[in-house]
Formats: C-alpha cells, structure tokens, sequence
C-alpha cells in the first residue's frame, strides 16, 4: 500500500476552523461596529467598540459563562452520539474497528478537547465574584467555546475518512508491518509471541473484509483487502533476513489458531526449519478468498493469482528457495480448485499467472524450480485432459512452449528436459476421439520448433519432428495451413492475454514450411 491515507492538516483542519470562525467573527463584528457607532451608541461612548465589548459585567456575565459551558457540554455529546453511531456500523461490518477508532491519536485529542473546555467553563462559572470578572479567562473561555462549536464540521469529515474501507485497510495494514518488523527483532520469546499473535489477527481482519465484501459485491473493497495481504508479505521478506530465530517459531499464542492446529507436528516444524509461516498464512488465506471468490466473484481469483505471483518473484529475488517451492504449492492449490469447480476461464487466467512466475525464475537463475514448475503445468495439463477441460490442456500447452523458448534465450540448462517434458504432454492421450483437442497441443510444438528453427537451434527443432512422424499427414497439413494464415497477433476478441495462442512473428512463421518439409523428405 503505497499511500498511508495520511490527510493534509493544514488544508483539513485548519482553514475550515479558520473559515468558519473568522465569517461568524466577521459578521458578528460588523452588526455590533454599526450598532455601537450608528443605531445605539452606549450611553458612556469613551474608548472603541472592542474595548467596550471587553467591560465584562460581573453581575451580569454570570449566566453567560454557564451558558457556554453547559453549550460545550452539549455538543460533545452530540459528537460522541453521532460517531458512537458510525463507529458502530462499520465496527458490523469490518472487524477491530472500534480498537481502532479508540486508539487513535486524533479522535483522542478531539475528544479531550471537548472534555477539557467544558471542565474549563464550569470552573470559570465558579470562579466570578460580585464586582469581579476574569477578563482574560473570560476572553480565554470565548475562544475555545467559538473552536468547539467550528470544530464539528472538520472533525465529523474527518470521522467518514477514517472509516472509509480502504482507509481502515491501510491501517491495518500498516499496522501488521510495523507490528511484524518489532517482533521479528524480538529475542524475548514472549513478546515475540504477542507480537506474531497481533500479526496472525491482521491478516485475519484482512481477510474478514476481503469475505464480507464478496458477499456484499463489492469488488474494489476486495481488492484492496487482498492487496493488503500481498504488501504485507513483501514488507515482511524485506526485513525476514534481519529476524531473529525466536521469531520463526510458531509460538504457543498462534499454535492454537484453527490453521497451525489443523497441521500435523511435522508440517508445523517444517514451517519452523523452513522460516515460512508468515508467508505460509498469509498464501492461507489467499486460498480461502480464492475458494470462497471462485463463483461469485472471479476478478479476485485473478488478482489473488497475481498478487502470489509478485510474492514469489520477491522470494526467487530474495534466494529463498523455500518459499518458491511453498508458492507453487499455493499456485497448484488454486489450479486445483479451480479444475474442481470447472471454470475454464479462470484456468486460462490463473495458468498466465502461473507462465508468468516460471519465466521469472528462469531468468533469475532458478532452473530447477522453474523445471519443476513445468513439470506441474504438464501434469495439470493431462489432469484437465481427463476431465474433458480442453481448453485448459491447450493452454498449459502454448504456456510451456513459451516457457521453452524463454529458457532457449537465458541458456537455461533445464531446456532440454523441459522440451521432453513437453514432448510427453499428448502421449498419454492419443485415442482417435481426442484428436480435435490435442490439435492445440501439436500447433504448440509446432510454434516451439519453428522458434528453435529461426534461433539456429535445428537438433532440438528436429526432436520435435521425430515426436510427430507418427502423426496423420492430413493432420500435419491441417496444423500447417492453419498456424501460416494467422496473421494478426490480436485475438478477435477482448482477453486478458491480449495476444492470440497460435500467432508467429513473420520470420518465426517462415520457419513452418522448412519444419513441415521434413516429414515429406522422410
């Protein structure tokens, strides 16, 4: 969360106390000047009109000076009834609220205000004698009566900014960083334990909002509830190099969370050797959203594949290896899911998410991961298969042909046992009734060969061709004709790829004829 929601003082506070003081001030001013001057003068005209104003009346000031304090009285209890009032509908609505409305430097301070000026009035009221009044005092009294009145207007916008949504979604937020960050600096086991705990329920509040606002429809809350989590997470690997051991043990306050006491002894000292179980919980409940999401509101499977996306790029950048194997765990977790509940096109979403990770960790060195990741790819892309997803197979079939080629352009040394991998994705399922749907997967590999082709890279180009002599030569020219027409990189239709699957740069598409006259030498 980039923006802390912090609001301009200045321009919120003070000039609409300003504003506001100064017009009553003013017109106030104007009315007594022209009667003091021109429609009735006092009988004992000696000075100015401020100072007459000033000759405060001991006998007479005395109701007065109640007055005011008894009129400050209530207006602070109509500002605590209407933000009692706000305080407690969103507090329905979005968990801790109330902790921290309450907790709060500003309303504090505003409260106290209130508080103080009335305490002040009733002992002024007390203090004026016959033939004595306290001129300062009185003056004093006047003008912290003139800002408790003005400063309603200022301090109830600034009540409906505080609890606004993504404003209660920074805050905590921003509190889980700065909670974290001290207690993973923590050596003293049972402050760190309180601070993981403080830590455990932030998330939990994001998560809280982030399910309530898909309840309610609203997409923009979600959002930014699920970017929340995300931002914490990244805050947290900033500063995981600098924490201490005693932060990476599940303490006794979050061993009895519902998550940690559903685990088995030996998963939970593995999150303990692996030091993920911040990361751990929060890709957690990433997948209760994403399941809860999967039907009602599909925009956030996406960005919850997005968002653990940027999460393991940090980790591939940070070198920590654990927490790349535990995102594909999250990421395989949301393919499954999503298989389950047979939704194609978040599949299809989900999947370039997944394409996406895989390229970065190619490129930040990560070969075997990035293999292993590939491996899973193919491995949902036979489970899709099976279940008549074919659109899904062919989509896991252009994404690891993308990712071969990436790992063509770095050198990587998995690029070989990646392309057999790929190799093997229609071999499992070659019966006559599946060639309609496999044909996605050939024109895969025929885009990959061409690739290698136009990069000088003919023996692995010629892998290809071997895997395919078996392949009808009416199906070869079928996947031939219709790769050589596409001809416009833009699919016909708004997706979120943008670019169409069988779509070749021109150089790229020439290699096709030299690829397919292979077979016929043969």
């Amino acid at each position: 969360m980039a923006d802390d929601g912090q609001r301009d003082a200045r321009r919120e506070w003070v000039v609409p106390i300003a504003a506001l003081a100064s017009t009553a001030l003013a017109a106030f001013g104007a009315f007594y000047v022209f009667d003091y001057y021109l429609f009735s003068p006092p009988p004992d005209p000696s000075g100015n009109a401020l100072d007459f104003y000033l000759r405060f009346d001991p006998d007479k000031i005395t109701d007065a000076t109640g007055s005011l304090a008894a009129m400050v009285a209530a207006v602070f209890g109509i500002v605590i009834t209407v933000v009692s009032i706000i305080v407690q509908l969103s507090a329905d609505r979005y968990t801790g609220v109330a902790r921290m409305f309450l907790h709060d430097r500003t309303n504090l301070s505003v409260m106290g205000y209130y508080l103080l000026t009335t305490l002040y009035g009733m002992w002024l009221s007390m203090s004026l004698k016959s033939g004595f009044a306290p001129r300062t005092a009185l003056v004093a009294m006047l003008v912290a009566s003139t800002i408790a009145l003005v400063l309603m207007a200022p301090y109830f916008g600034y009540v409906f900014w505080f609890l606004e949504p993504m404003n209660i979604i920074r805050r905590i937020w921003k509190g889980a960083v700065k909670v974290a960050a001290d207690g993973a600096s923590e050596h003293d086991g049972e402050r760190c334990s309180r601070a993981q705990a403080d830590t455990l329920g932030a998330m939990e509040e994001l998560t809280d909002i982030t399910s309530n606002s898909i309840s309610g429809k609203d997409k923009i809350i979600a959002s930014g509830a699920v970017d929340a989590l995300k931002d914490l997470a990244l805050e947290y690997l900033a500063r995981k190099p600098r924490a201490t051991a005693t932060w990476f043990e599940i303490g006794e306050r979050i061993r009895k969370n519902p998550d940690f006491v559903a685990m088995d002894p030996e998963s939970l000292a593995d999150l303990e050797a692996r030091k993920t179980w911040v990361e751990w919980k929060v890709m957690r409940e990433y997948l209760g959203i994403y399941n809860e999401a999967l039907v009602s509101m599909r925009d956030i499977n996406y960005l919850i594949a997005i968002d653990t996306r940027y999460i393991g790029e940090a980790a591939g950048a940070a070198r920590d290896d654990e927490l790349l194997r535990l995102v594909f765990r999250f990421m395989n977790s949301y393919l499954r899911s999503t298989l389950n509940a047979r939704e194609v096109r978040t599949a299809y979403n989900v999947l370039n998410q997944y394409r996406l990770l895989v390229e970065t960790m190619i490129r930040q060195g990560h070969h075997d991961l990035a293999f292993e990741a590939v491996q899973y790819l193919l491995y949902y892309g036979h489970v899709s298969f099976d279940m008549k997803l074919t659109f899904v197979t062919e989509t896991v079939a252009y994404d690891v042909s993308t990712v071969c080629q990436i790992a063509c352009d770095v050198g990587s040394p998995c690029e070989e046992r990646m392309l057999a991998e790929f190799l093997e994705l229609d071999r499992p399922l070659r019966v006559r009734s599946q060639e309609k749907a496999l044909l996605g997967v050939r024109k895969a590999q025929v885009k990959l060969a061409s690739y290698y082709l136009m990069r000088g890279n003919e023996a692995k180009a010629r892998m290809i061709c071997d895997d395919m002599r078996d392949e009808p030569p009416d199906r070869r020219l079928q996947i031939q004709e219709q790769l050589e027409k596409v001809g416009n990189k833009d699919f016909w239709e708004i997706i979120d790829r943008g670019r169409n699957f069988e779509y070749m740069p021109p150089e790229q598409r020439a290699e096709l004829g030299r690829f397919f006259s292979w077979f016929a030498s043969a």
